[in-house]
């Protein structure tokens, strides 16, 4: 995944855009509630920065309904340096680069949105093969629907970048891979690159978030992965961040934050999750303290992961068994609910506001609290134990 993307279409308002760094801008904070109204229009820009020049306007009524999640909201404010009431996340003025988003339903297109919710800049980077169907389908509209934030607007993407973050410079990239067809119409898309790229085009950032991990081999035990699908599995899982934020330390502002996403597989045994991804993950927890005392002394950059609980994303069906995973995790867990990815999009914005100006070198768990279980007690053993049960509202 990674730099400058190919030709694709900008949705704009009406007044055309030319260069990269005109952008509209939304003043927003972002707090907690549940009862969303308004409309919006907004723009999403791809590199190749072509303006259209229709808008598109679309209208969200949605009525106050009873559930058990957080939802970030966003507010308009009459000026950027208004004071703010409460104790909101407040990102305006906030860029941030999100690399491995490819669709509407995993965690790194939650974490955009609330980071936009809370008035950051998004920017994301995109597999390189996957990109030509994620800029087409945000083109039609056909993530317009993912894209509404509680305030009723869209989340705006100033720019997606082709990403493969499995090669740190041009120099890495083997033959096959240059000559593959997916790659084809696609340049500048190696990390180093890629950071080169944001810095030519908006000068610096102030979070960034890793979203993205592969196991070729994911479905084998561990004794039968082979060591090129062990070793793929870390380099595209955990060492993929160590390179990015490598190159991206240069271009981030001091009092910045990164955010990856990890799993409990890196410290309890989760049978099926194989291949070498739990090691990737506890090398990335690992590496997630080691970074935090690298970069925060350097840089002034806080450095954190988030243990996110089983999500219905379209990666995790890959997996095979993220269905038994979920179920298990509502007889198991202390909140018996289904995690959401607004749930884990929350929480990253609040590790990345200042709010969280001295958390650094943390696993966050987000999922219901099952990383606290140290039995499954939906286990026939435990079923002349009084175990409390969630009401069902």
């Amino acid at each position: 995944m990674a730099a400058t993307a190919t030709p694709s279409t900008q949705i704009a308002t009406p007044k055309p855009c030319i260069s990269a760094s005109c952008k509209t801008s939304r003043s927003r904070i972002a707090c907690f509630g549940s009862e969303t109204k308004g409309t919006s229009w907004t723009k999403l820009r791809s590199s190749s920065l072509i303006s259209a020049t229709q808008s598109l306007s679309k209208s969200y009524d949605c009525k106050p309904f009873k559930s058990e999640r957080h939802v970030v909201k966003a507010m308009s404010g009459a000026s950027d340096k208004q004071p703010l009431p409460g104790l909101p996340i407040d990102l305006r003025g906030k860029r941030a680069f999100i690399a491995g988003v490819a669709d509407d339903n995993g965690y790194g297109w939650a974490i955009a949105k609330s980071l936009a919710a809370a008035g950051a800049e998004i920017l994301v980077g995109t597999w390189v093969p996957a990109l030509n169907i994620f800029e087409t389908s945000l083109r039609r509209g056909k993530f317009d629907e993912s894209r509404v934030l509680p305030d009723g607007s869209l989340m705006e993407i100033t720019k997606v970048y082709p990403l493969d973050a499995v090669y740190d410079s041009p120099e890495d990239v083997p033959e096959d891979v240059k000559a593959n067809k997916r790659y084809s119409g696609s340049t500048k898309w190696t990390v180093k690159e890629v950071a080169e790229t944001v810095k030519q085009d908006f000068g610096t950032i102030d979070i960034l978030v890793h979203s993205l991990a592969n196991g070729p081999e994911v479905s084998k035990p561990l004794l039968e992965t082979s060591r090129n699908g062990y070793l793929a599995a870390i380099s595209a899982s955990s060492y993929s961040f160590v390179s990015l934020l490598k190159h991206f330390l240069p271009v981030m502002n001091p009092g910045g934050a990164t955010i990856s996403l990890t799993y409990i597989a890196s410290e309890k045994i989760i049978p099926g999750y194989g291949g070498g991804m739990s090691s990737a993950k506890a090398a990335l927890e690992s590496d997630t303290k080691v970074l935090a005392f690298e970069a925060g002394r350097k840089h002034n950059i806080r450095v954190n992961t988030i243990s996110a609980g089983p999500l219905r994303s379209r990666a995790a069906k890959a997996i095979g068994f993220i269905d038994m995973m979920i179920d298990y995790s509502l007889e198991n867990a202390p909140l018996q609910k289904e995690l959401t990815a607004d749930e884990v999009g929350n929480a990253a914005a609040f590790l990345a506001s200042p709010l969280a100006s001295a958390i650094t070198g943390a696993v966050v768990y987000v999922d219901n609290g099952l990383n606290a279980m140290g039995v499954g007690v939906d286990s026939p053993v435990f079923k002349d134990l009084d175990i409390p049960k969630a009401q069902k509202s």
